[in-house]
């Protein structure tokens, strides 16, 4: 049996479910947000035997970890809520750690993946050229790096790259910024972010990584001024391209040294054809790039699950 741990609103997990379906491959999706209400999990320990009674599951071959959803309870104190997140976010890790099965991917190595800083300083080890980078919340080191790379920089957040204001969501994009904004660094909220050397770019390329299959796309995001800092401003359509081996090696040895079974990185193709590493998501989203360029993801997905 296929678990999949997931919520509601997970697309990603519809358009994989659908081709279960049609497969006729047994699976069962866990929404995380019903736990309490739906979905019952026990678990029995004693001196002779572990027990995990997974919502009536019979035996769990495989899990794919998509993402969790902890209850929230209207009509509750703040502070009672947050009690109980705390305590559903403690069970659920704890939970993933005793389900012995083949996973895409275990959750705490998802976890440390997203780790930015661990990103960037593994992809340099594995030979990846990457930006320059600074991650401070100093003015003056800011200031410096600005000067030091002739004024092209640009700043993104550390994790968060979305915020709510006034009940609406609002992101937060990969930015250039300039000497005002530099000048007057000093002003602003001292919060440590990432700061980059900019890159000229030809295109800028998406690279999902299932265990060792290779799925390549990419987006012509300088056709734009509005997406030429990041292409995530406007959906452009993504075309398939095929990469230099030691470029797809890199991948999957990045993928492997961050214990994962997935990844979806994140590149630059410069216009002297060098590909610069930018980052990885090590659960990231690829259903519009299977619609839109015909790669094979999901059935990957799914053949690495069922076997």
């Amino acid at each position: 049996m296929i678990l999949i741990i997931t919520h509601k609103e997970d697309y990603t997990v519809d358009f994989v479910v659908n081709k279960l379906n049609e497969k006729r491959i047994p699976y069962y999706r866990f929404n995380t947000e019903d736990l309490l209400s739906k979905e019952f999990v026990d678990i029995f320990i004693d001196d002779r035997r572990l027990f995990i009674n997974f919502s009536n599951l019979n035996s769990i071959k495989s899990v794919w970890f998509r993402r969790i959803k902890i209850p929230h309870f209207e009509h509750i104190p703040n502070s009672v809520n947050k009690y109980i997140h705390n305590e559903l976010r403690v069970y659920f890790s704890n939970l993933w750690e005793l389900l012995e099965a083949k996973w895409l991917s275990i959750p705490k190595f998802i976890y440390r993946a997203e780790n930015k800083f661990l990103q960037l300083n593994e992809a340099r080890k594995i030979g990846f050229e990457i930006p320059s980078t600074l991650i401070s919340y100093d003015p003056n080191r800011i200031n410096k790096f600005f000067n030091d790379n002739n004024g092209d920089v640009i700043v993104k957040p550390i994790f968060n790259n979305e915020f709510k204001l006034q009940d609406k969501s609002k992101h937060i994009y990969t930015n250039k910024i300039d000497r005002n904004q530099i000048d007057k660094i000093s002003e602003y909220f001292p919060l440590p972010s990432i700061f980059q050397s900019y890159i000229e770019k030809e295109i800028e390329v998406r690279i999902t990584v299932v265990e060792n299959q290779i799925f390549s796309a990419y987006v012509d995001s300088q056709s734009s001024i509005e997406t030429s800092i990041d292409w995530r401003r406007k959906r452009n359509k993504f075309y398939e391209i095929n990469l230099p081996e030691s470029i797809k090696e890199k991948c999957v040895q990045l993928v492997k040294k961050l214990n994962l079974s997935f990844g979806a990185i994140d590149m630059i193709k410069t216009k002297e054809g060098k590909f610069v590493f930018l980052e990885i998501n090590p659960n990231g989203q690829w259903g519009w790039i299977e619609l839109e360029t015909q790669l094979p993801i999901s059935d990957s997905i799914i053949e690495f699950l069922k076997n």
